[in-house]
């Protein structure tokens, strides 16, 4: 199987090939980043970071996105929507709340009782298939409702 990496050069060439602009922009702006980072890491690049590199990527245009709508900038605006939207087809599915809340109370009916041990145990097993955010927004719920072993 080809890694993520490849198909992205792959799918850059056939942008090219294709003169479709927009997507061949986007892509190779992601592959330089991509680069960047095993520039940065000084080791082969595994599909994880490709995922790190393309959420970050994502993040950025989510920024620029929020900014270009509260600035009245429509055109910007939807163009960045559609980078987002290119972008997250080489993402993963991410997991349901549900998945992630029953991790969390496996989490803390194995003795982790406080968010930094809850956040310690769970975010491994979902790294690059949800948010740190909505992890630490179920931990705290669940720490907030019974968060003590049963």
């Amino acid at each position: 199987m080809a890694s993520l990496q490849d198909r992205l050069r792959e799918e850059l060439n056939a942008s090219r090939k294709a003169r479709n602009k927009p997507l061949t922009l986007v892509l190779g702006t992601v592959l330089a980043d991509i680069e960047n980072h095993h520039t940065a890491l000084q080791r082969d690049i595994t599909d994880a970071d490709v995922i790190d590199v393309l959420r970050k990527a994502i993040k950025r245009r989510r920024e620029s996105l929020e900014a270009f709508e509260k600035g009245g900038r429509s055109e910007l605006a939807a163009q960045e929507r559609e980078e987002i939207r290119v972008l997250d087809v080489y993402l993963p599915a991410f997991v349901s709340d549900d998945e992630i809340r029953e991790a969390v109370r496996t989490a803390i009916k194995g003795g982790a009782a406080n968010i930094g041990a809850v956040m310690g145990k769970v975010v491994p097993q979902y790294k690059g298939r949800a948010e740190g955010s909505t992890i630490n927004r179920i931990a705290r719920e669940e720490l907030g409702t019974g968060g003590s072993p049963a």
